[in-house]
Parts: structure tokens; C-alpha cells; sequence
């Protein structure tokens, strides 16, 4: 949730778990250890009553007061300025290691083994890196590779001191070991479901990834080398960069004066041929002599900005897709503010997708068109041809669908962010600001990925005194947009929480009834390998779905990189015939390809774009150009 709206996360910067100095593994360690030498040995399950929870909470607090450690602990959370930009929820976190704590009382046989098991092993990672360390000091090789819990090419330890110096080396084995026992203590906890698992893994990891001796200074080797070089004065630049984010109430990820859509992002040439009170219509000027007669429409989610689409020139899928003789237009969302809070999902649909494409057909001339719909976008799209179909309206030929969910009942690691509870807290944000505010999101993902968009940000702008990187993609991912209340709690209501479009008629939009099954186009369908907000299993299910053809493709990386992965890059993908029964039997049979996956779309739908014409003008007498693109909407802040 947004750092300024403590309203709906109650407790989040109160009590011991209200996130300030991120204690090492020492003090991890230490706390565990104390806490498992603090568990009676003659309490049973029954400790799980409120009583029981009331007493629990009772021990833990005096076990703090009597130990040093713990208390100093205690004080550093409750005092450090970085409770106040770092996105994390605490209570939850809080919660979490509750959960397991007295779910150990139920088998403190079973705990004190585990307990015992970790002690040893941390033990023997000791012995290791000392051993190796003699062996270095007599000139003898020693073994590469750690041996903790986690594989060696952990990015935070990335350093070469984590494996030569033997004292880092224990620090960094130590925390990896005790950051999986606790993790797997969690795993273990019986009685859970499947999504309060999920929910309780999750929070542990968030709490183990704070725990990370990387981001203490006494325990940085790269922080105090460049402490030492710098005489000081990273530290100074990076309490420098401490108090701006304080001020500014959130963690900058990337150097915000570096990029700008129409100076360096978005740069493909065009012209906004239509607006409306939601949308804006970018039509891209051709820059081949002939183009195919069916043109291309493109919608963007509507919770981030078009140019996802149209990064650099050298990572433009626009840019590339109109040098393939596409011609190309792109529908840029506008940023709602609390006057669109009674936007509809049917203002969405009719001013987004209905009327843009009625703008496409007649300046092209052509009585159909190919549309691609991204993330959202693409499920705003299903839901549209749903609907046409429904009409008899055959205004689309070609249909893509990139990392998109039609079938929300898996939905990755954003399950965790929409539980009932946390939708009446977005919707009792949305009804009081009217939106929901672009932080929401912005943080709900980053937290998905909190090692390299939260902690390593941390150790670069306070603990190495550097400023965010200039990264493109970085810069797009926190230019984000607002969410119109009425349409946004619909869309959840209707998809995460109810998963409605898997059920034909239940959904029904300006007097249709839905059915996902009445979409008989050709579709192409991409999914990116380790995406944590649409799995590639998830992406996978419009083959099942959908009435036609569908060409499902893999990609490589995750949500963004997989889809912005232009020819030249490292990427690859995987292919394999239509007809498969589950996900699971399409992999096993698909064959692997390096390089990007975008030729082979663009051949695809050349097949399905018709002959080679002249280019339509820019615009038309009933939609002339208005403004170069990338138009004012996604200039909006």
C-alpha cells in the first residue's frame, strides 16, 4: 500500500517489526536462537487461541527487554528513517513470523531438531570457509562455490570478499542458512491452504531479504571499501540521498531527470489522430513504400503508460513493427484524477477499444483490423470480442494476446495483494480519493521482485552514496498511472476475486452476455518464462478458452523483458504446435529458439494483414492529426 495511507495498513510502521536498521545475520541468527531457547517444551497445538497468542506476545516482549541484542534491535527498527520509503508491509511480516512461531509449539521435539540441523550446518559452513582460507594462505586451491543455502550466483553476494574472506563468507553462509530454515519452517506449517501459505511464504521471504547483511554498512564489504576510498563521503552523499527520499515519501529507483517521453522515450514519429475524454489515438507515420492494407491496433494496460510499446528506438516494438510494413496505431490511456472516479469498465471498452478502432478503420480504409492487447489491456480485449461476437460485429481479424490473464484463478504472486481484506482496503482508498493512486501498484510489483528493485536500491543511494541508475525501463515502470475508482473495482471485483469471465453469461456489458468461447479469430499468444504477475501457465489458457486458433509462444525473462526483447538481444523462446490439452503438455513438447520472438509474430500476422498497398495518409479530413506524437495524455502526472 502507498506510504501515505496508514488508514488501510493499520500497524505497518508500529511495533518491533516496523522496519529501521536492517539487522545482519548475526542478529538474526541471535534472535532465532534466542527465541527457540525461549519455546516452552510442554506446550501443545491448543496454543493457537487468542489467550495463547496474548501470552505468546507477552514472552516475546520481555525476551526482548532481557536481551541486549534484541532490544538494541528492537529501537533500530522503530528509529530508522527508511520505514518511511521502503514499500514493505510489517504487520504482515509481523503476522508471518507469529504464525510460525506458535506453530512450532505444537512439535517443539520436531523444532528443536530443526533448530539443532541449522545450528550444525551453520557450523560446518564456518569450518568451510576457514578451511578454504588456510588453504589460500598455504597456496593451495580451494574449491569455487559456496555452499549455503542459496546458489553462488545470489547477485547480493556477488563481491568477491562474500567468498574469499572468511569472516564475510561465514556472515553471508550463516544468514543464507537461517533465511531458508525459517522460509521452510513456514512451508511446513500445517493447517494452512494453499493461498495463506503462499501469503505466509511470501511475508517470511520479504522479512529474510530485509535481513541480508548486504544492507548494514559494518557488514558491506563493497560499502566499506568505497567508504574508505571516498574518505567518507559516500556515506555523507548517501544520508544525502536518505533525506531526499524522506522528503519525496518514497525509494527512487532510477534517475528521473534522464528520460522524458518525446526527448528519448517514444521517439517513433507519428500523430495523435483522435481524443476523447479517455483516450488518445497515435497514428505512426510509415516508413516503408508499401504497407500491408490491414492495419495494426495496439492497447497498452491501462494501469501504466503506452510507451512500454515505444521505448528507445533500439527497443521500440512500434518502431520495429512499422519498418515490417505495419501500419500502426496505439491508443495512450489518459491518467485519471478524482473528476473520472465514475469512469465505467463500459467507458473502457466503448471510448478505449469500440471507437478507436471505428477511428483506425476509416482512416485506412480497411473494414477490419489486427489488434494486440498487453497485460490488461489484453483482457479489456478479450471482454470486447466477446461482446462483438455477441453482436455479429466482425471489425477484427487477427488477434494477439501478450502476457495477458483471461482465467484469473491462478494468478501468480499478486494473489497475495488481493485478498478480500486487501480489496476493501483499495476500494475504501478509491471511494475516499476517488482513484486508485499509481504508488499502489508501482509498490505491489516492486515488491515482487523486492531484491533488485528494493534492497539493491538501498545499497546503491544510502549505503554506497550513488544516485539511481538511468535506466529506461526502470524510468517507464515509475511513471505510472492512476486508477479510476468505478472502473477499477469492477475490474477486480469481476476478475481476481470472482474470476466471472470463466463462467459464460455471468458477465454482461452494455446488455451482452459474455462468452470467451465465442472468439473464433486467429490468435497469436505470447508468455514470458518467469513472469510473476501473469505465469506463463496462466497466459497459456486462452488455447483452451478461446474458439480459434491459437499460436502460443514462450518467451524468456519475465513480465517486461519478455515481451520488449528486440532482435539482437539475448533472448529466446519457445514454439510448439497448437492442440496441446494443458500447459503443462505444450512445454514438453516445444522446441527452443534463440533470439526474439518478434519476427515471428510480425510473419504471422503479415500472413493475416492482406497485400502490400500505398500507405494511408496521417489522419483524415474527419480525424486530423492534432499533435505529433506522443501526444499530451501520457505526459500527465
Amino acid at each position: 500500500m502507498a506510504d501515505d495511507d496508514t488508514a488501510a495498513n493499520p500497524g505497518r510502521n508500529r511495533g518491533p517489526l516496523g522496519l529501521g536498521a536492517i539487522p545482519g545475520a548475526e542478529a538474526m541468527l541471535s534472535s532465532l536462537a534466542s527465541w527457540t531457547a525461549a519455546m516452552p517444551a510442554n506446550q501443545g497445538a491448543g496454543l493457537l487461541s487468542d489467550a495463547a497468542v496474548a501470552e505468546a506476545l507477552r514472552q516475546a516482549k520481555a525476551l526482548i527487554d532481557r536481551d541486549p541484542l534484541l532490544k538494541s534491535v528492537d529501537a533500530m527498527w522503530n528509529a530508522n528513517p527508511m520505514r518511511d520509503v521502503i514499500p514493505v508491509d510489517w504487520a504482515e511480516v509481523a503476522r508471518s513470523l507469529r504464525v510460525v512461531w506458535l506453530q512450532s509449539f505444537a512439535d517443539p521435539a520436531a523444532m528443536l531438531t530443526s533448530a539443532t540441523t541449522l545450528g550444525a550446518n551453520v557450523f560446518r559452513a564456518a569450518l568451510d570457509a576457514w578451511g578454504e582460507a588456510g588453504k589460500r594462505w598455504l597456496g593451495e586451491a580451494a574449491p569455487e562455490g559456496g555452499q549455503g543455502g542459496k546458489p553462488a550466483f545470489d547477485k547480493r553476494f556477488a563481491a568477491p570478499e562474500w567468498q574469499a574472506n572468511p569472516v564475510f563468507r561465514t556472515l553471508k553462509e550463516s544468514y543464507l542458512l537461517a533465511s531458508e530454515w525459517l522460509v521452510q519452517r513456514g512451508k511446513d506449517s500445517p493447517g494452512l491452504d494453499a493461498a495463506e501459505r503462499q501469503r505466509l511464504e511470501f511475508h517470511l521471504r520479504q522479512f529474510v531479504d530485509a535481513m541480508s547483511p548486504t544492507l548494514l554498512l559494518a557488514s558491506n564489504p563493497v560499502a566499506l571499501k568505497r567508504a574508505m576510498e571516498t574518505g567518507g563521503a559516500s556515506l555523507a552523499n548517501g544520508a544525502r540521498n536518505l533525506l531526499e527520499d524522506v522528503q519525496a515519501g518514497r525509494l527512487s529507483m532510477v534517475d528521473a531527470t534522464a528520460f522524458a517521453p518525446g526527448r528519448n522515450l517514444a521517439m517513433t514519429p507519428g500523430k495523435v489522430v483522435h481524443r476523447n475524454k479517455l483516450v488518445e489515438l497515435i497514428q505512426y507515420t510509415p516508413q516503408t513504400p508499401t504497407v500491408h492494407a490491414r492495419p495494426l491496433l495496439i492497447l497498452p494496460p491501462w494501469i501504466n503508460k503506452f510507451y512500454i510499446m515505444d521505448m528507445q528506438p533500439k527497443n521500440s516494438l512500434v518502431d520495429f513493427m512499422v519498418k515490417q510494413g505495419f501500419t500502426v496505431f496505439v491508443v495512450s490511456w489518459r491518467n485519471p484524477d478524482a473528476s473520472m472516479e465514475d469512469t465505467m469498465i463500459e467507458d473502457y471498452m466503448e471510448l478505449g477499444v469500440i471507437e478507436t478502432s471505428d477511428v483506425v478503420r476509416e482512416i485506412s480504409g480497411s473494414d477490419t483490423l489486427n489488434v494486440m492487447g498487453y497485460c490488461i489491456g489484453g483482457t479489456l480485449l478479450a471482454m470486447v470480442l466477446a461482446w462483438l461476437a455477441a453482436e455479429g460485429d466482425k471489425r477484427f481479424n487477427a488477434v494477439t494476446f501478450m502476457v495477458s490473464l483471461q482465467d484469473f484463478s491462478r494468478v501468480g504472486d499478486t494473489a497475495i495483494f488481493l485478498g478480500d481484506g486487501a480489496i476493501d482496503a483499495i476500494e475504501a482508498q478509491m471511494l475516499q480519493r476517488g482513484y486508485l493512486d499509481s504508488r499502489e501498484m508501482a509498490n505491489m510489483f516492486n515488491l515482487l521482485r523486492s531484491n533488485d528493485l528494493i534492497w539493491a536500491n538501498v545499497v546503491n543511494n544510502y549505503l554506497l552514496g550513488e544516485k539511481p541508475p538511468a535506466f529506461d525501463l526502470l524510468y517507464w515502470n515509475s511513471d505510472g498511472t492512476r486508477m479510476a475508482r468505478a472502473a477499477h473495482a469492477w475490474y477486480l471485483r469481476n476478475t481476481y476475486v470472482e474470476n466471472n469471465l470463466m463462467v459464460p453469461g455471468r458477465v454482461v456489458l452494455k446488455g451482452q452476455p459474455l462468452d470467451l468461447g465465442a472468439i473464433t479469430q486467429d490468435i497469436y499468444a505470447v508468455g514470458a518464462e518467469k513472469d510473476h504477475i501473469v505465469p506463463w501457465d496462466a497466459a497459456w489458457q486462452i488455447s483452451r478458452l478461446a474458439g480459434g486458433r491459437v499460436r502460443y509462444i514462450l518467451g524468456s525473462s519475465g513480465h517486461i523483458a519478455g515481451v520488449i526483447n528486440p532482435p539482437g538481444g539475448k533472448g529466446s523462446y519457445w514454439t510448439s504446435e497448437p492442440g496441446a490439452e494443458t500447459a503443462g503438455a505444450w512445454k514438453r513438447a516445444a522446441t527452443k529458439h534463440d533470439g526474439s520472438w518478434w519476427h515471428d509474430w510480425s510473419a504471422w500476422l503479415a500472413e493475416r494483414s492482406g497485400r502490400k498497398v500505398k500507405p494511408p495518409g496521417m489522419g483524415s479530413k474527419a480525424h486530423p492529426p492534432l499533435v505529433d506524437a506522443p501526444g499530451t495524455y501520457v505526459l500527465q502526472k
